[in-house]
């Protein structure tokens, strides 16, 4: 989700509730601690330079428990750190403790915010030889050979 999306929502929302994909939810007494700018710089085990750049919020629970976090608060804040950083409108990624400080990408569900896990990958997999997918193919589609017997280049084995 982008910048531009979650302040979209944030205008038609009474409360602002995030939750993990399992479908715990964040305790609704959180704060957002940090809006910012992540960059990292980084060379793929291909040997090609890349740059990755997302808007970084940060999740954390206080002992306040009567904290809640409005839509409005969160608009001003976003507000702030767009005219005081000059964040542009990329991806968000979510910081939030766990069992560990986690990095989530945000999606929305129609009524919460969706911490969704994020994966590793290879991005250079020709350079790594790993080989690119198959397609599956269901047994019921492949073409049988008219006769019972195999001959070389017919494609049958």
């Amino acid at each position: 989700m982008k910048l531009s999306e979650i302040k979209e929502i944030l205008t038609t929302l009474e409360n602002v509730e995030f939750q993990l994909e399992n479908g715990t939810f964040v305790p609704e007494h959180f704060h957002v601690t940090e809006v910012g700018t992540v960059t990292k710089q980084f060379i793929d085990c291909g040997g090609t330079i890349r740059t990755e750049k997302a808007v970084n919020f940060q999740l954390w629970n206080a002992d306040d428990f009567e904290h809640r976090l409005k839509p409005a608060k969160l608009l001003n804040i976003i507000k702030l750190s767009e005219e005081k950083l000059g964040i542009e409108d990329d991806e968000i990624e979510v910081e939030f403790q766990n069992t560990t400080i986690g990095r989530y990408d945000l999606g929305f569900n129609g009524k919460t915010f969706v911490l969704i896990n994020k994966t590793t990958a290879c991005l250079a997999q020709e350079a790594c030889g790993i080989p690119a997918a198959k397609a599956n193919v269901e047994n019921s589609k492949l073409s049988s050979p008219s006769n019972s017997s195999c001959a070389p280049g017919s494609g049958c084995c």
